[in-house]
C-alpha cells in the first residue's frame, strides 16, 4: 500500500465527540474533517460499528478515514451503544434500537455547522450491514452508501445458518461479540465513570449464542433487518463489494439483480477484508473508488463513476490446494448488467459417478440409486465459513474429504471452461432418517489428482422446501431438493476435471444432524447446473482497471508481545477423538499516541468422537486486555455448545478482572431444544 500525506484538504481530528440520543444515552464518535469545513461545510460519511474506535480499530481507521476526509468529507466513526466509550449495553446484533440510534446520528451530523446536510454510510461487515439496513429506513439526509462483505438475508446467507444448516461460525462469532460487548470504556475518556459503565455491561450481557440458537428456522427475528424482505425499501445508490474467499460472496450479485437504484458491484479474490487491504491479492485502490463514489453522489461531480459495467469481478485461474494464498492468479472481467446476458446455465446429468454431458440420454430404467453415509470426519479440511486469511483458513486438498463422499467427475476438459455465478445441484434423493443434510462441493482436480475446492453449498433436508416451516423426512420417500452453491468466478484449464462431491456431514464447518443418515441419490434425474461464461466473450474492462492501493499512514504501535496463529487438525486413534484447534492471538501492542496496551486472544476448539454425531462439541474462549500505568483490566469469556439427539446445551462463563483480582463472574448452563437440526 502506498501511504499518502499530500491530500487536497488539510484536516483536523476530534478523538471523542459525544452525540446525544433521544433516550439520554450518549454515543462516542471520532471525527476527521477538513479544517476549512468550519467555513465551507462538507458532506459527512458515517461508519457505525461495535469494534472500539479508540483502540481495536484505531490502526485500521487511520488508513482510510483521514484519507477520505482529506478529499473533502467529514468522516465519522461511531461506536454502537454499549461499546467503546459509548454509553449503554449492546445485547444483540441489528436491533431496532441500534438502527434508530443510527438515524439519530445521521440527523445530528446533517445538523452540524460543518456539514452541508448530505450524509453517506460506509463499512465492512457489521458496518456494511448497518449501512444497508439503515438505507432501507430512508433517513432524509442519506444520499448513498458504500458496503463491503455483507448480506441482505440474515438467515439464509449469514454466519448463522446456510441452507438451514447451522454453521460453527454461529458459535465463533457469538463468542467474538460476547467478548467485545463486555469490555470497559477507557477511563482517559470517560473518567471515573468507567467502572460503573463496565459493570453495567457485565451485568446485563448474556451469551450471544443463546439467542441465535433459539431461532433455528427463518422467523421474525431473522426477517427483521433483512433487506431481502423488500428490496424496494432501499432508495439510495449502492456501491457493493465482497471477495470470493469471503462467506459473504453472494449478496453483491443479489443486490445488483434486485435493487432498482443506481448500483455498482465489485468482487475480488479477497477474504473478509476491505478491497484496499485485500488478501489474497491483488488488493486494489479501493479508497480512490470510494472517493469517486462520494464525489458523484454527495457533491454532484461529473466524474463518470456510473459509466461502464455494473459488475467487475476477478476471474480466478486454477491453483493447487492451499490453506492460504498471497495472490490469486486471474484477470478482471466485467458484466454490463446482472443477471448478465453473457452467462448461460448448462445442465449436466449425474450418471454413475460421472458428470455427464449436457443432453446426454438417460440410461434405461428408473435410474440407479447411489448411496453415501459420510463419516463425521468429512469437513475437517473445509476451512472457515468466512476466511480472514489469518491464521490460514481456506480449504485444503479435498481428496481426503472425498473418501467419505459420493463423487461425480467430468472427463478431462479439452478446452478452458469459465463459470461466473452460483452453481446449483438438483437431487432426486431419499434418506433413511427424518433429519439429514447434504453438503455439495465443486472442486478443480488437476492432472496430479490434487483437488482444490472452488465452491460449496449446504442443505438441511428438512428445509428443502421452506426454511420457515421445516418438515421431517419420511425414510425411504423420494424428494427433490436443490442445493445452491456459493457464487464464484473460476476458470478450469484443459486437462483438469470438475468434481462434484456430496456428503451427509461437513463438521465442524456445519453442525451435524442428530445421527448419521444414508442418502440415496438417483442418477440422471439428479443434475449439476453450471453458470458458464463463454471464454470468447470480450472483456468489457481494461486489464488493470484499478489504481494501486493507497491510504494515509497508520497510527504507530509498539509490539510488546508476539502474535500467534494456529489451525491444527488432530486425531487420536486410540480414543477416536478428532479435534480442530484454532488460535488467533494478536499478541500485545501499545498504541503509542494514547499510551494504551491492548491484547486480544481468540481460541476455538471443535471435537467429536468416531461417528457419534451427538459427541460434536464446539467452544470458544476470548481474552481481552487493556492497560495503562496502574489501570489493568481483563475480560475472559468462554462459550461451549454440545448436544444430544434432542437438545443443545450451552455452558458459558464471563469473568472480569482488575489486575489479578476477579471483580465479576457469572456462569450460564442452558438447554435449547433442537428444531429438526
Amino acid at each position: 500500500m502506498r501511504y499518502v500525506t499530500n491530500l487536497p484538504y488539510a484536516t483536523k481530528e476530534e478523538d471523542h465527540v459525544s452525540i446525544p440520543m433521544s433516550d439520554g444515552v450518549r454515543l462516542s464518535a471520532r471525527i476527521w474533517r477538513p479544517t476549512s469545513s468550519d467555513q465551507e461545510p462538507v458532506p459527512a460519511v458515517l461508519e457505525y460499528i461495535p469494534y472500539r474506535k479508540r483502540d481495536l480499530t484505531a490502526v485500521r481507521d487511520s488508513l482510510h478515514h483521514p484519507y477520505i476526509a482529506g478529499h473533502g468529507y467529514a468522516c465519522v466513526r461511531v461506536d454502537l451503544r454499549g461499546t467503546g466509550e459509548s454509553e449503554g449495553v449492546l445485547k444483540d446484533e441489528y436491533l431496532e434500537r441500534e438502527q434508530a440510534d443510527a438515524e439519530e446520528v445521521l440527523a445530528w451530523l446533517a445538523d452540524q455547522p460543518w456539514c452541508d446536510g448530505s450524509t453517506g454510510m460506509m463499512g465492512l461487515s457489521w458496518g456494511a450491514f448497518a449501512a444497508l439496513q439503515v438505507a432501507a429506513r430512508r433517513p432524509p439526509s442519506l444520499r448513498a452508501i458504500v458496503i463491503a462483505s455483507f448480506t441482505d438475508d440474515r438467515h439464509a446467507d449469514d454466519m448463522h445458518y446456510m441452507g438451514g444448516a447451522m454453521l460453527s461460525d454461529n458459535l465463533a462469532e457469538a463468542g467474538t461479540m460476547f467478548a467485545y460487548a463486555t469490555c470497559p470504556p477507557d477511563p482517559a475518556v470517560v473518567g471515573d465513570r468507567w467502572r460503573a459503565m463496565w459493570h453495567e455491561r457485565l451485568e446485563n450481557t448474556s451469551p450471544w449464542a443463546l439467542e441465535w440458537l433459539r431461532h433455528q428456522r427463518r422467523d421474525d427475528y431473522w426477517r427483521h433487518a433483512s433487506v431481502s424482505e423488500n428490496y424496494q425499501d432501499v432508495r439510495c445508490p449502492v456501491l457493493a463489494s465482497s471477495g470470493w474467499a469471503d462467506g459473504y460472496s453472494n449478496a453483491v450479485t443479489r443486490l445488483l439483480g434486485n435493487l432498482d437504484v443506481p448500483r455498482k458491484g465489485l468482487i475480488g479474490p479477497w477474504s473478509h477484508k476491505f478491497p484496499h487491504l485485500g488478501e489474497p491479492g491483488p488488493a486494489i485502490g479501493y479508497l480512490q473508488e470510494v472517493v469517486r463514489w462520494w464525489d458523484y453522489w454527495l457533491k454532484g461531480a461529473d466524474n463518470g463513476v456510473m459509466d461502464g459495467p455494473m459488475l467487475r469481478t476477478w476471474m480466478q485461474d486454477s491453483v493447487p490446494p492451499s490453506t492460504s494464498y498471497e495472490e490469486r492468479p486471474g484477470r478482471w472481467v466485467a458484466e454490463p448488467t446482472w443477471p448478465s446476458p453473457h452467462i448461460r446455465p448448462v445442465t449436466h446429468p449425474l450418471i454413475r459417478h460421472r458428470i455427464g454431458s449436457p443432453g446426454e440420454a438417460a440410461p434405461d430404467g428408473d435410474g440407479a440409486a447411489m448411496t453415501v453415509r459420510s463419516p463425521l470426519s468429512v469437513g475437517q479440511f473445509a476451512g472457515k465459513w468466512a476466511s480472514y486469511n489469518a491464521p490460514p483458513d481456506l480449504p485444503y486438498d479435498q481428496r481426503e474429504e472425498d473418501g467419505g463422499s459420493l463423487v461425480f467427475e467430468t472427463e478431462p476438459l479439452t478446452e478452458r471452461l469459465e463459470i461466473l455465478g452460483s452453481p446449483t445441484v438438483e437431487l432426486d434423493l431419499s434418506a433413511d432418517a427424518p433429519v439429514a443434510m447434504v453438503a455439495a462441493r465443486l472442486s478443480d482436480v488437476g492432472p496430479d489428482g490434487a483437488a482444490t475446492r472452488v465452491t460449496y453449498g449446504l442443505l438441511n433436508l428438512t428445509r428443502r422446501d421452506d426454511t420457515e416451516h421445516p418438515e421431517p423426512l419420511e425414510p425411504g420417500q423420494r424428494y427433490r431438493a436443490t442445493v445452491q452453491l456459493n457464487g464464484v468466478a473460476q476458470a478450469f484449464p484443459p486437462g483438469h476435471r470438475i468434481r462434484l462431491s456430496l456428503s451427509t456431514s461437513y463438521w465442524p464447518l456445519a453442525w451435524p444432524p442428530p445421527g448419521p443418515a444414508l442418502l440415496s441419490v438417483h442418477e440422471h434425474s439428479s443434475t449439476l447446473t453450471l453458470p458458464v461464461r463463454p471464454t470468447d466473450e470480450p472483456d468489457e474492462t481494461p486489464a488493470h482497471p484499478f489504481a494501486e492501493p493507497e491510504g494515509t499512514p497508520p497510527l504507530t504501535v509498539t509490539r510488546l508481545e508476539p502474535p500467534e496463529a494456529r489451525w491444527e487438525v488432530k486425531r487420536d486413534l486410540v480414543g477416536y477423538r478428532a479435534e480442530l484447534e484454532i488460535v488467533k492471538d494478536q499478541g500485545l501492542i501499545r498504541l503509542d499516541e494514547i499510551g494504551l496496551d491492548v491484547g486480544r486472544r481468540a481460541y476455538e476448539r471443535y471435537t467429536s468422537v468416531a461417528d457419534d454425531f451427538t459427541s460434536a462439541t464446539g467452544e470458544t474462549t476470548w481474552t481481552m486486555r487493556f492497560s495503562r500505568d496502574d489501570w489493568d483490566v481483563r475480560v475472559v469469556t468462554h462459550t461451549r455448545v454440545r448436544c444430544d439427539a434432542r437438545d443443545f446445551f450451552v455452558d458459558a462463563t464471563l469473568d472480569g478482572y482488575e489486575g489479578d483480582r476477579r471483580v465479576f463472574s457469572r456462569t450460564w448452563n442452558e438447554t435449547v431444544p433442537r428444531d429438526l437440526l
